[in-house]
């Protein structure tokens, strides 16, 4: 039964059954070590002015204005 709790507890005890009782412990470990920890940040992050900038600009573009005319 995919998507359902009792599908999720099935999968859970194959995947423990399957590649050890530590198996969620290691996919942690995966995930903890990718990220900032490892110099991989991307976007507005590396430069938060350009992301100041941006902001700044979508907010003068906005197309939710008083003045628009109906057509």
């Amino acid at each position: 039964m995919a998507g359902s709790k009792i599908g999720g507890i099935k999968t859970a005890a194959t995947n423990i059954e399957k590649y050890g009782a530590d198996y969620y412990r290691n996919i942690g470990r995966i995930g903890g070590k990718s990220g900032k920890a490892q110099g991989t940040i991307k976007g507005f992050a590396l430069n938060p002015e350009l992301a100041r900038i941006a902001g700044s600009k979508g907010r003068k573009i906005s197309k939710r204005t008083t003045n628009a005319k109906a057509n």
